[in-house]
């Protein structure tokens, strides 16, 4: 809670009891959606920032591909590093993708 909410309570003595509480009650969930709405959009940002990197795994692999077949390139070395990575990447964001859709349809699945 940040200091504006709290200096927000001093205002209230000229209020009726009824009122203050709402009041106080609409400023928690203000600042509830607020935090939520925080969590969510960092666990987004970081879902895009993991994809992003998945998707520079599987181009990398496929530059050290091309180069090697075009013999620019004699290390398999570089290459199989480069290819595990992007499988391992990948296989992890498929991972990720297949329990968020079982989570989705879950949810989706709940009685109200």
């Amino acid at each position: 809670m940040d200091l504006s909410a709290i200096t927000g309570i001093s205002g209230l003595r000229g209020l009726d009891k009824t009122s203050s509480v709402s009041s106080l009650t609409g400023t928690l969930a203000e600042e509830r959606e607020k935090a939520e709405g925080t969590l969510f959009e960092s666990f987004l940002h970081t879902a895009i920032d993991n994809i992003k990197t998945t998707n520079g795994y599987l181009s990398d692999a496929e530059d050290e591909k091309i180069r090697f077949a075009m013999g620019e390139t004699e290390n398999t070395h570089d290459l199989m590093i480069a290819m595990q990575k992007a499988s391992t990447a990948l296989q992890y964001t498929v991972a990720i993708r297949d329990k968020l859709l079982e989570a989705y349809k879950e949810i989706m699945q709940m009685q109200v």
